[in-house]
């Protein structure tokens, strides 16, 4: 029964045999399609991260990439050609050819008796068929691209902040802008449902600041009058 495929430590146990100068065989699976049951040899190891065919194997004339589901670690004697029987050389049996015996006949010459010329016996050939061998398309691995870039301009606990990031990587912790720069950036994004959240955000703040400085102005005043009272009282 053809196996499921390689696992991780039996990739491992193929690298280091290619490093030690051997070349392991492997049997193909019934995911490598037609060839399966056929018996090949690892020749190198890729790099798995370009891409998932990166196990080549010799099979043939061919050298192909294969994933390490397509094949299996081979069972000892997998792969050994059985000697087949020669054919025995056919050798024609020919007929003896008595040799008659001499007529005596008066006044007539002997004609000798033609001797059947013994032929040689000869073994024809066997033409060999090689059986065709299936190729299998190469796939073409696309380049990867850049990570995608992700600004966050947010709005928390009365201030805003900006942050940025590529992919996994931080390229800006978040750090606080004003709240006109943070106005116009939003006007950058025609979005009117996002610039009518922060209108009303950038309202309350202006409400409450009135409010603190109506508060804060009523509190001056009053120490204003306190401190008249004082210097009356001299």
């Amino acid at each position: 029964m053809v196996g499921q495929g390689l696992s991780d430590d039996e990739v491992r146990g193929i690298r280091e045999a290619l490093t030690a100068g051997r070349k392991p065989k492997v049997v193909f699976t019934a995911s490598a399609g037609q060839i399966a049951g056929q018996v090949g040899q690892v020749v190198e190891l890729t790099d798995p991260a370009v891409s998932d065919e990166f196990v080549v194997v010799r099979f043939g004339r061919d050298e192909l990439p294969f994933s390490p589901a397509d094949v299996a670690v081979a069972p000892r004697g997998a792969g050994r050609r059985v000697a087949e029987p020669k054919p025995e050389p056919v050798v024609e049996q020919v007929e003896s050819v008595s040799k008659p015996e001499p007529e005596f006949v008066l006044d007539t010459p002997r004609v000798p008796v033609p001797v059947p010329r013994r032929e040689e016996s000869r073994v024809e050939p066997v033409p060999v068929v090689e059986k065709p061998v299936a190729r299998r398309p190469a796939k073409v691995v696309k380049p990867k691209g850049p990570a995608g870039l992700t600004v966050t301009l947010a709005y928390a606990d009365g201030e805003w902040t900006v942050a940025a990031q590529q992919g996994a990587k931080a390229l800006a912790k978040p750090y606080v802008v004003k709240p006109a720069e943070a106005l116009r950036m939003v006007a950058l994004v025609d979005v009117p449902g996002v610039q009518e959240a922060v209108e009303q955000i950038l309202s309350a703040e202006r409400s409450e600041a009135e409010q603190q400085a109506e508060k804060l102005r009523a509190e001056l005043a009053e120490i204003e009058a306190r401190l008249a009272e004082l210097r009356e009282a001299r």
